[in-house]
């Protein structure tokens, strides 16, 4: 009798039908776990660059200098990647150019110079006007055959074409012109600004990652005949030693990660812990979001491991008792949840009530609270999701979006990004928990750009509801017009969120930088319509290394 029933249940089992995506292993091992930190490196580092620092400083902030010559100065620290030291003396230069020397800006005809104080006016929230292009316009309403000669004023203005707002069309017109002509003429150049060329045509310095940027930068300044040798060396000095700090940081992740053994007990779910960390490195590098960074890697690979169970492997029934924990969020929860999710939803309260403790005694437990209620409605909207894959049913195009603009997880993501940021308030969650139109623009890029990434695997997994399919078949087209369509939306979307970084702004700057560099980390991971994120080999991989493993020769 009790052999017929254990045979019973062997074949229950083996008639559930699971949706198991087989990702691949984890490229890093025990890489990360296995770092040590050296302590007296990082004080040399840190003595020298306290000194070039203010060296930098006295050279940044010296009376009488030229207002072009401080501009470029402003632009090499920020493309070095070594402004954040200077953010205050910054801010003032500019509005002190601002309100004083606009006319500066229309009385010179460098096209360089009026593309880069335009593209750094408006990166750092000023309204500069796009009118200030139309001297480079002839009378046909073309950019004058002039300005096709002039390969450095073509690339800052094809840099400053990507900060543009809704109805300017003279942008629109530079960025099409400039992209053209830099392609033909980048091949031909060996120069370091041939090298700058080719690399914007791939990765726009708006829309990058600002480490993968300064690093980059770093090795093409270096070959400058007209380099700062001091600002060189600061940047490599200060580079090395903020890649010491977030190695230690994704030491202290890896190691979190492998005690919970959350891969050996949920081998359907992708072990991505290491891409997880450069996420949340991406949405803040600067050394005082350390603790800030750590427990958005947490929250990040806590959601993979969600999303993966609604998505490549619960049933209908397992999922409904899941997705009521997590509604009821009580440990006495567990004894209704299948078994293997058992140990995730037990490590997941355990993680927010660390967090709880740790911002209790800041006073911020309240950030807690918003987390939560944001992941309580991810979940409820992964549930839908995977109630839509298996009964194989096609949503129409506003009902998938209003669904996929929370399942992309950027509502979850940047409510959690601001759990280690003491700055914030609990006006300013509320505000955020309101979805702003800034917020909303950000999750439709990150929607539509995984889709487009994702789609031809979700295609062969069966994946009916997926947001190309809606919208093929809502609208009667082939998926190269939806794609196209998809990049459209997607680029008005990035308009939406340029023009609400101008001042006077409705979201709090400190929320509107998380929030831009979220979309970032979104271009760099599915760069080329690849999902870096699943199958990090080719995207991911190279930039990991060049950021937590490699340092720069000084």
């Amino acid at each position: 009798m009790a052999q017929a029933l254990v045979e019973n249940a062997t074949n229950i089992v083996k008639e559930i039908a699971r949706p198991v995506a087989n990702f691949s292993p984890s490229l890093w091992g025990e890489r990360f776990i296995n770092f040590s930190f050296d302590t007296e490196l990082a004080e040399k580092y840190a003595r020298e660059i306290e000194g070039l620092k203010n060296e930098v400083r006295s050279v940044l902030t010296a009376p009488g200098k030229d207002v072009a010559e401080t501009m470029s100065m402003i632009d090499t620290l920020e493309r070095l990647g070594v402004s954040y030291h200077f953010e205050n003396e910054i801010e003032e230069l500019l509005e002190r150019f601002f309100n004083l020397n606009s006319n500066y800006v229309n009385e010179t005809d460098d096209l360089y110079t009026v593309a880069l104080h335009f593209r750094l006016f408006r990166q750092h929230g000023y309204r500069i006007s796009c009118d200030i292009f139309k001297k480079f316009i002839d009378e046909t309403g073309k950019f004058k055959e002039t300005t096709k000669s002039d390969m450095s004023g073509l690339l800052s203005l094809y840099e400053a074409a990507y900060l543009r707002v809704h109805g300017e069309d003279i942008l629109e017109d530079a960025l099409a012109f400039t992209t053209d002509n830099l392609k033909t003429m980048a091949p031909n150049l060996s120069s370091t600004l041939g090298k700058q060329a080719a690399h914007a045509l791939v990765q726009c310095i708006h829309f990058g990652n600002p480490r993968i940027e300064a690093r980059n930068f770093i090795s093409i300044y270096q070959e400058d005949e007209s380099k700062n040798e001091m600002l060189l060396r600061f940047a490599k000095l200060d580079y090395n030693s903020l890649q010491m700090l977030h190695k230690k940081e994704l030491h202290e992740v890896s190691r979190w990660w492998k005690d919970l053994d959350l891969v050996s007990k949920l081998p359907y779910a992708r072990d991505r812990v290491v891409e997880c960390f450069f996420w949340a490195m991406g949405v803040y590098h600067e050394p005082q979001y350390s603790v800030a960074r750590i427990m958005l890697t947490k929250t990040i690979a806590m959601t993979s491991i969600i999303d993966d169970t609604y998505d490549a492997y619960g049933t209908i029934e397992e999922l409904e008792v899941f997705t009521e924990a997590i509604m009821r969020w009580d440990i006495s929860e567990v004894d209704r949840l299948p078994e293997y999710i058992k140990p995730f939803y037990i490590a997941l309260l355990n993680l927010y009530e660390q967090f709880d403790e740790e911002l209790s005694k800041e006073g911020r437990s309240f950030a807690v609270h918003y987390a939560k209620e944001a992941l309580k409605e991810l979940v409820r909207t992964y549930y839908v999701e995977a109630k839509w894959f298996i009964k194989g049913y096609l949503p129409p195009f506003s009902e998938y979006m209003n669904n996929a603009l929370i399942t992309c997880t950027y509502v979850y993501h940047t409510t959690t990004s601001l759990l280690g940021v003491k700055s914030i308030t609990e006006e300013e969650f509320e505000w955020l928990s309101n979805k702003p139109k800034m917020l909303v623009a950000s999750l439709i890029i990150c929607r539509l750009i995984d889709d487009i990434a994702t789609y031809e695997v979700e295609k062969e997994r069966g994946q009916v509801a997926t947001g190309i399919e809606s919208y093929m078949k809502e609208n009667g087209v082939s998926k190269e017009v939806a794609v196209d369509k998809f990049f459209e939306m997607a680029t008005n979307a990035w308009k939406d969120i340029n023009e609400e970084c101008l001042k006077p702004t409705s979201s709090p700057r400190e929320i509107s930088l998380r929030i831009l560099n979220l979309e970032r980390i979104i271009d760099v991971t599915y760069k080329g319509n690849e999902d870096g994120y699943t199958q990090p080999q080719k995207v991911l991989k190279p930039h990991i290394i060049s950021l937590f493993i490699d340092p720069v020769e000084v």
